[in-house]
């Protein structure tokens, strides 16, 4: 059974990306990553990004439009996981974040530049190469859709 995990790309105006480093005790120590976490029991795709976001960062979700979907098989414990990429409209523009060795926004050509999980790698290359915009996608959404309405990318096996 694969676990459902959700993850958001915020953008800000001069188009630069928030990435987060793992900390030196996780699991995949160091490597960078998007925003985000497991979907616990219950919740929506939509409720565990806004949780996420709280937690890690102590901001508010405004808006998600699904971007990308990844399945990927990590092995060992961990198993496989089910990774939806949101592009995200976050209220505050002062970040606090906790679970991060330390935060940075990028453009997205420099995200190879990064140290990345594996399950990010596709997307990565999407945002670099300007495939998926992430605020264009957010502008071209209606204010009121449904999150799990608009059409995401089919999953990606790794």
């Amino acid at each position: 059974m694969s676990i459902q995990v959700v993850t958001a790309v915020i953008e800000r105006e001069d188009r630069r990306l928030l990435i987060g480093q793992r900390r030196r005790q996780d699991s995949s120590p160091l490597k960078w990553e998007f925003p985000g976490g497991k979907v616990k029991l219950g919740e929506s795709l939509e409720q565990a990004l806004a949780r996420e976001l709280r937690e890690e960062l102590d901001v508010t979700l405004l808006r998600a439009v699904p971007i990308s979907r990844v399945e990927h098989e990590y092995g060992g414990s961990m198993g496989s996981l089910s990774i939806i990429f949101f592009a995200v409209k976050i209220q505050e523009s002062i970040l606090h974040p906790g679970p991060f060795e330390e935060v940075a926004w990028v453009l997205p050509r420099e995200l190879s530049q990064y140290d990345f999980l594996a399950a990010n790698r596709r997307l990565i290359a999407e945002l670099a190469t300007g495939r998926i915009k992430p605020s264009e996608i957010l502008a071209s959404m209606p204010k009121n859709s449904p999150l799990d309405s608009p059409p995401i990318a089919p999953p990606d096996s790794h």
